[in-house]
């Protein structure tokens, strides 16, 4: 689409400076020293006005400041890390694919409308991958949903950093983001498959469309229910494009190279971004030259050439910049146009949810969600309903269940919890069978949960704090029995809420039953007490006594022995 925008320029009779447009193109292979070779061989060897590409991000961030010494814009057409959306740090780029900061936020709106508040991400260790996770994880965090852990896949080693299985199994979330290049997805999924970790346990995301050959048919049914979030042009979702425009492209490829043309209903959205990076160019290099500014010159273009590549300078950059950063027309993907804000297309950035869904005798990706803008998904004009993992139809929850798990289950025999005994049958075969309330307990989790276990009794000889650490170290899956929750044991494993409540008590000899005492009113003191407190109100009565039997008229007209007794009766 590059070419059939150049060669419909020329149909055109778009001419700069009295000439048709011609275009230098160059393969990267993915190397971003590549691409700085070529972009120097290119400047080197001809006259360049403006850089169409590169496609990957992390091309994009070492093409764009060498641009920027040139004096070339740099118009990606597949570039997607957010971090290329700073016009500070790359003035001279822009891009006509959506940035990953909108698919995080359409990814944001996709987990709230299903319910989903946690999830996992895998991503390529480059500019592209470690992009849009941080970009998903800042919008992610912002909207209260949890990114369980980010896993990082090494492009180079073509590995995951750890245990991907283990990884997995032990994460409470089974939403998986995979944001990836489509070759690395595929090896991704592959060893997901390998795993069975792709299918009724787990719900993946893709970013990138795969090939569905490359794997064993056997792995079809676990590849149903798989979800790919994908970047689509404005004829997808109905929105105004440019219709005449696209048919005229489409019969260039078609007439020029027939022999690579798919099919209108089959080309690549990337390649029609591609086509309108490169009008805006031609657009944007017809206004220049058309410019009252340039009128009074033999050619609109002047450049400062040189063999070495860093010495090379088109003039023009700052006035082309400027009709760039201002562009906007109905292109082949949308409405197509620039601000002086952000390298980023102002509108025309929509996203599609397509589902892995049985397709003849194979596996398609078909649409049943579309995303517009900052609107809400919505059901396309054909609908199609979604077939979620283990072809089931209701939306899967993003937390681990334990259906159809199989789990390692440690017991300690305790009485009357774990009650192991040998049975001898009539065969003269010796099994061992576990009765208690824990054995109850496991029988009813794995009816009402429908997970099969492996009952394995801790040695004997093994402490309570051993069996726990062996959870830790995966000799275990979980481990039933009356264990102590303690701060050490609670720092390595996770304790359940208590299942059965149990508490430490003393037994002590009940006392005989004796007879009434009247007195025992009395026992709380002592004898000497009790004889203080007595000799204390006799000596305080007498006192009272001696100081008032004058002046108390009720003591007077009595005798001595009356006296004292009432003054001691009082006080007391």
């Amino acid at each position: 689409m590059f070419k059939s925008a150049i060669v419909l320029s020329n149909q055109h009779n778009i001419k700069i400076g009295g000439k048709l447009i011609g275009w230098k193109e160059g393969l990267t292979m993915g190397d971003p020293m590549i691409a700085l070779r070529e972009t120097c061989r290119s400047v080197s060897e001809s006259n360049i006005v403006s850089i169409v590409g590169p496609e990957l991000s992390r091309e994009a961030i070492l093409i764009s400041p060498l641009g920027k010494l040139l004096g070339l814009p740099v118009i990606s057409y597949s570039a997607t890390d957010p971090e290329l959306s700073d016009v500070t740090t790359y003035p001279n780029f822009y891009r006509t694919a959506p940035s990953d900061t909108i698919a995080a936020a359409a990814l944001v709106k996709l987990f709230n409308q299903f319910n989903w508040t946690s999830c996992v991400i895998i991503y390529q260790n480059d500019a592209f991958g470690s992009g849009a996770a941080n970009a998903m994880n800042n919008a992610f965090n912002a909207s209260n949903i949890n990114v369980v852990q980010l896993i990082v896949y090494d492009i180079v080693k073509r590995t995951i950093d750890g245990d991907l299985k283990a990884i997995l199994m032990n994460s409470p979330s089974r939403i998986a983001i995979l944001w990836a290049e489509s070759s690395y997805t595929s090896l991704i999924l592959q060893e997901a498959l390998n795993s069975n970790l792709v299918g009724p346990l787990f719900t993946w995301i893709l970013s990138n469309k795969i090939s569905f050959d490359s794997f064993n048919e056997i792995y079809y049914q676990n590849l149903i229910g798989m979800l790919l979030i994908e970047p689509v042009i404005g004829s997808v979702i109905n929105a105004p494009y440019d219709f005449q425009l696209l048919n005229e492209a489409y019969n260039i490829w078609q007439n020029y190279e027939n022999e690579t043309y798919p099919g209108s209903t089959n080309v690549d959205y990337y390649a029609l971004f591609a086509f309108d990076a490169t009008w805006a160019l031609i657009k944007s290099l017809e206004e220049l030259c058309s410019s009252k500014i340039n009128n009074s010159s033999s050619s609109c273009f002047s450049f400062i050439e040189s063999s070495f590549c860093f010495d090379f300078r088109f003039n023009q950059y700052d006035l082309l910049s400027l009709i760039l950063a201002r562009a906007n027309f109905f292109g082949v993907s949308g409405f197509v146009g620039f601000s002086n804000n952000t390298t980023d297309r102002t509108n025309g950035s929509y996203y599609s949810l397509k589902n892995v869904q049985t397709y003849l005798n194979g596996l398609n990706f078909v649409p049943v969600l579309e995303y517009v803008g900052s609107e809400h998904w919505r059901v396309p004009v054909i609908q199609n309903g979604i077939i979620w993992p283990g072809n089931s139809l209701r939306p899967p929850t993003d937390r681990a269940l334990l259906q159809g798990v199989s789990l390692r289950i440690g017991l300690i025999e305790s009485i009357p919890f774990i009650i192991v005994q040998n049975v001898t049958d009539e065969n003269g075969r010796s099994t061992v069978q576990y009765t208690g309330y824990g054995s109850d307990l496991i029988q009813l989790l794995m009816d009402q949960l429908n997970f099969s276990a492996t009952l394995i009794l801790a040695p004997s000889n093994q402490t309570y704090t051993q069996t726990v650490f062996s959870v830790n170290k995966g000799v275990y899956d979980i481990v039933i029995g009356d264990v102590t929750v303690t701060a050490a044991r609670s720092e390595v494993v996770g304790f359940s809420s208590p299942i059965y409540e149990n508490s430490l008590r003393l037994v002590v000899r009940q006392a005989n039953n004796a007879g009434i005492d009247f007195f025992a009113f009395l026992k709380p003191f002592s004898r000497r007490l009790w004889g203080l407190l007595l000799g204390a109100c006799i000596y305080a009565g007498i006192l009272m006594f001696i100081i008032e039997r004058r002046n108390n008229q009720d003591l007077k007209n009595r005798s001595i022995i009356s006296q004292l007794t009432m003054s001691i009766s009082n006080y007391s």
